[in-house]
């Protein structure tokens, strides 16, 4: 069990599962650079968080910007959109909570906002699983789904948090927290996503990762000149 003041980003779950040397960068030394997905990504969420609070159809209860946290795995945040679904009447006990000034039991369902299209991203689905366990440990319910809501394709993927998600997730905040604690970056090391991290000119991962020489390096700015020429 952490502590309050040990407590780290929702949102630092996913990067660390996308690059931990990202996560460093941000959390441990402080660095921060956008781009346009950065960019599309925050003002996606602004427009999420300035809609109503709270929202009614007959069976599903919309609450927007509720706050999370798990002392068992160290993370805190916000969620984008926690959902409520009723629950059937003959419902077993302790599979639902009750909510104000309606009756019956109500299952949180969280839903977590991207501006992208729709896809599967394993950072995504850590994060959003984060959310669910958070609600687990504040409510005392189960909770087995959520869904990823993509703004440009304008379609949700939805994510059971299945026993090896959970594991990973769990496993996930866990190294975060170490590498917290230990004050350390680790080593970049240059993969396909890398062209779309914002911080991609702070990291330099083609230039200083662990296993580049420099002649490899010149090799390949090289060969990239080439082509464009």
């Amino acid at each position: 069990m952490y502590e309050e003041d040990d407590l780290i980003a929702l949102s630092a779950l996913s990067q660390f599962v996308f690059c931990p040397r990202r996560f460093a960068l941000v959390h441990i030394e402080g660095l921060w650079a956008d781009n346009r997905f950065t960019a599309e990504g925050r003002q996606f969420h602004e427009r999420v968080h300035e809609a109503e609070p709270t929202e009614s159809r007959a069976d599903v209860r919309t609450a927007r910007g509720l706050r999370l946290r798990s002392l068992r795995l160290g993370l805190s945040g916000v969620a984008d959109v926690v959902e409520f679904h009723r629950l059937p009447e003959d419902a077993a006990p302790g599979s639902g909570i009750p909510l104000a000034w309606v009756s019956g039991l109500w299952q949180p369902f969280p839903v977590e906002y991207k501006s992208g299209k729709r896809r599967w991203e394993q950072s995504y689905e850590a994060q959003l699983c984060g959310q669910a366990m958070c609600l687990e440990e504040m409510l005392g319910v189960p909770v087995g789904r959520g869904a990823l809501f993509y703004g440009r394709s304008r379609r949700r993927l939805e994510v059971e948090f299945t026993p090896d998600l959970r594991l990973s997730t769990e496993q996930a905040a866990a190294r975060l927290h170490e590498l917290a604690a230990q004050g350390r970056t680790p080593a970049a090391r240059y993969e396909k996503k890398c062209r779309s991290c914002s911080l991609i000119h702070a990291c330099l991962p083609r230039a200083t990762g662990a296993a580049q020489s420099a002649r490899a390096y010149l090799d390949r700015i090289l060969e990239e000149s080439a082509d464009i020429t």
